[in-house]
């Protein structure tokens, strides 16, 4: 493997993100180096999401690069994983015989075992399988990082694909995952977001002794030297008092939560399956917002469902101003392969009128997402650096606890924490500058 080199593209979810890093670690522990462009690699992988039509788009034109690199070099090679090569795991050899190797996101492992084998032909692996939290990890980031604490969904939402990609759910044993916890506390992180389709399902298949997702959240906040903690992405199903609880009670754990909505139609959400209506999810809201007053609440919306009708839309934009999100992640509803709603034919929602129908919802969010951020104008406010800025050099960039990106004036170093006073808002991020560092780099 001396001298070979990777270029990986991750398409997708913190989940995709998460198995990229541990693809990057199993491959530098296999002596590849990483190239700075897919043209120049001896291996160009693909890590591939399956969710929105946009990524199957991006993904298509991604092959035809590696097909054009492939036949100017024959000796590249080709591998495609994620949620999209297992949806296709019938089918993507004879769609794309290019690609020499596939694998779902349960089989990341065995791409280490086929670039070891004597002769390499194409090869796909698809059994739902263990965690990727097991191999090798290079992180992006040395102050944040991502923790893997269950894959799967034993949810049947009609539009969503993951547990036919991810299969059902599987949690992590605990006592890993504290060990895991302190083992990237050593390697400098502060700040751990643990991730699952459904994180606060956590733990109830666990034998012989079930544990909770607020178990969970209290025993790593026990680990010395996690400063913050954050999880994505809960079920309003599962969102319960002892969960809301450990943001009070616990020190690292954030004032943030992402509360996926979907629709704020009762109809639309029995379509989707989403076991919860309308009243219900504002009861999870009011019961967070009583506890926690000063939380960001982000959340999912899709628009344009088979059967939504504007009487049906007009009540997700009620909901969007009665919950008041600090953000909101809104997509146009796309097809996807192998679910239930796939097969609906009535009512579906001209494009158009869809587009017409986000247009309006994303101005409403903006809105409303100004008014909530313009409350930090004038507060001081903790900060873990990132980096530098990416629409301004002079200035850095942070995160607050409240998962508010922040633009700043001072000096800090990544991994730094600090304390901003914010001198001014947008909708989707806060400005100011330095008066303290708080904490410095680990």
């Amino acid at each position: 493997m001396a001298g070979l080199s990777y270029h990986l593209t991750t398409f997708g979810c913190q989940m995709n993100e998460h198995d990229s890093e541990r693809i990057d670690g199993l491959l530098e522990s296999l002596g590849y180096s990483q190239a700075a462009a897919p043209s120049e690699a001896d291996l160009i992988l693909l890590n591939t999401c399956s969710i929105r039509e946009s990524a199957d788009r991006r993904l298509a034109t991604q092959l035809g690069n590696a097909k054009r690199f492939k036949a100017a070099r024959p000796g590249v090679v080709i591998g495609v994983g994620g949620c999209w090569a297992q949806s296709l795991k019938d089918e993507v050899f004879e769609r794309y015989p290019f690609v020499d190797v596939a694998f779902g996101p349960g089989q990341v492992d065995r791409l280490g075992e086929f670039l070891l084998a004597d002769s390499i032909g194409a090869q796909g692996y698809f059994e739902f399988g263990g965690f990727t939290a097991d191999l090798p990890m290079r992180a992006q980031q040395r102050a944040q990082a991502w923790m893997q604490i269950s894959v799967g969904c034993n949810q049947k939402c009609s539009y969503c694909i993951v547990p036919s990609t991810r299969g059902l759910e599987v949690s992590r044993p605990f006592s890993d995952l504290v060990a895991e916890a302190e083992h990237l506390v050593d390697r400098g992180a502060r700040e751990i977001t643990l991730l699952g389709q459904n994180v606060n399902s956590y733990g109830r298949d666990l034998r012989p002794e079930r544990r909770s997702f607020s178990e969970l959240l209290a025993a790593i906040d026990g680990v010395e030297g996690v400063d913050r903690l954050r999880y994505t992405s809960p079920h309003p199903q599962d969102m319960r008092a002892d969960v809301v609880a450990a943001h009070v009670e616990l020190e690292s754990v954030c004032e943030h939560i992402h509360l996926p909505l979907q629709s704020g139609s009762s109809k639309i959400l029995k379509a989707m399956r989403r076991t919860y209506d309308r009243d219900r999810y504002l009861s999870r809201v009011a019961m967070i917002r009583e506890a926690i007053p000063d939380i960001s609440l982000t959340t999912d919306i899709i628009v344009g469902f088979p059967g939504e009708t504007e009487a049906d839309f007009e009540q997700t934009l009620s909901l969007v101003e009665e919950a008041q999100f600090d953000a909101a992640y809104t997509f146009i509803y796309s097809s996807r392969r192998d679910t239930e709603a796939a097969l609906i034919t009535d009512g579906v929602v001209p494009a158009e009128q869809a587009s017409e129908r986000i247009g309006r919802l994303i101005e409403l969010v903006q809105r409303g997402a100004l008014k909530r951020a313009e409350r930090f104008v004038g507060r001081s406010v903790e900060v873990l650096v990132e980096g530098p800025s990416r629409t301004d050099p002079e200035r850095i960039r942070g995160r607050t606890r409240h998962n508010k990106a922040v633009n700043f004036v001072g000096i800090a170093e990544p991994g730094e924490l600090v304390t901003v006073e914010i001198e001014s808002a947008t909708s989707t991020s806060l400005s100011g500058r330095v008066t303290l560092v708080s904490s410095a780099l680990r």
